[in-house]
């Protein structure tokens, strides 16, 4: 079965959300591209994602991209994101209970007076850049309280967290020095702060990950500092990513906007919605584990196929009115992946983007760019690395 066309993923100027991937998406399900194959269709996307004859396929990440070797690459290969079988299943057993939707519900509190104090930041001046004004530190410091980290340390932690999410995009190469900088400074940094909950336990995830360390070796001091170093950078990244992509996106559908303002319960809604059509992670990768026919397509084992996220959530065949819509319940988007590897975090960024993005559109009701901002490729792991608006300043606003 030939592919219609090839796509060069690698290239920081190709945008999997373009005019051509809706093209090829109603010529066939699938394309070839410089990571193998990618999936443009919902109903196979979600199939595949479940398919156990694939595994999440992130190991290979870095050879992908020429490094082959080092400190990234170790690590890399060590994180729950690549782990498969029982390593995986044991470390996310560990993982699990202090990213349920119980407790994080409990954080909604904190998160909306995280929000509310970030934008009495700026509610007065009527501009805001989005990105260091709010998106960095409102996920910054989530993710400190949600680990236990001091929550005054979040510029330090964000700013190894940043250089460290390069390693989602399509620049390794050029940027790994960098990652390996950072990821050196943060693993520092989760060494000490485990060395201080050891003398002093506190109730936090890492004195509860440090407790099943040192009492009945279900995982090894190693092990629990690579984890925390991956949840700390990915954790922040993703949803500071996303926040912009959800502002990018309601700015563009002023009437949406508008009507969150005034009813604040879409807000969950709305998270979905914009990562049906916006997301950060604009593709997952599965490999396959056998030789594996997939529609007539042959994929060796060790073959490594993507579904591209926006390509699937806007198939006009799984969601007839495509449209972006608040208001609407759609079939479930694949943002966050699915199967044994369905994101550990999502309830996490679930509920702090629904808490944020009400309040952000109440007090900002005008909001539009100032400029077209900043913002990495559409390709890989996307989002704002500036972002502008401006507003209507409203004395007003503060009455809450």
């Amino acid at each position: 079965m030939e592919s219609p066309r090839y796509f060069d993923l690698a290239d920081p100027s190709f945008d999997v959300t373009s005019p051509v991937v809706h093209a090829a998406r109603e010529e066939s399900w699938y394309v070839e591209t410089s990571y193998g194959w990618a999936v443009l269709r919902y109903d196979e996307a979600s199939a595949l994602l479940k398919d156990r004859r694939f595994r999440q396929g992130n190991a290979q990440w870095p050879a992908q991209n020429g490094v082959a070797d080092g400190p990234f690459s170790r690590w890399w290969g060590e994180v729950l994101l690549s782990l498969e079988g029982d390593d995986h299943a044991r470390l996310k057993r560990l993982l699990m209970p202090a990213f349920r939707n119980r407790t994080i519900a409990a954080m909604r509190p904190r998160f909306q007076a995280l929000a509310q104090e970030l934008i009495d930041g700026f509610a007065p001046r009527g501009e805001v850049e989005f990105v260091s004004e709010f998106a960095e530190p409102y996920s910054a410091r989530i993710l400190c309280v949600l680990l236990g980290l001091p929550e005054d340390h979040w510029e330090q932690v964000a700013h190894w967290a940043d250089d460290l999410g390069k390693a989602f995009g399509i620049r390794i190469r050029e940027d790994l020095p960098r990652i390996e900088a950072a990821l050196e400074g943060l693993h520092g940094y989760v060494s000490e702060v485990v060395k201080d909950r050891s003398r002093h336990p506190q109730a936090d995830l890492v004195t509860t990950l440090l407790h099943a360390q040192e009492t009945d070796g279900r995982l090894t001091r190693h092990e629990l500092e690579v984890s925390l170093v991956f949840l700390a950078f990915a954790g922040m990244e993703t949803t500071r990513n996303q926040l912009g992509l959800a502002l990018q996106t309601l700015l563009a559908h002023p009437d949406q906007w508008r009507l969150l303002a005034e009813r604040p319960e879409l807000g969950p809604q709305a998270v979905e919605e914009v990562m049906r059509v916006n997301p950060t992670v604009t593709w997952v990768t599965r490999e396959a584990v056998e030789d594996v026919d997939l529609h007539g397509v042959h994929v060796p084992a060790g073959g490594v196929v993507q579904v591209l996220s926006h390509a699937a959530g806007t198939d006009p065949a799984a969601v007839p009115d495509p449209a972006f819509d608040i208001t609407r319940v759609r079939p479930p988007h694949l943002g966050f992946g699915g199967g044994a590897h369905h994101c550990l975090g999502h309830f996490v960024a679930r509920t702090d983007m629904a808490v944020a993005l009400p309040l952000l559109a109440r007090r900002m009701p005008d909001a539009v760019p100032d400029g077209p901002g900043r913002w990495l490729p559409v390709s890989g792991n996307t989002g704002a690395v500036r972002f502008p608006i401006r507003f209507t300043p409203d004395p007003s606003q503060f009455s809450r």
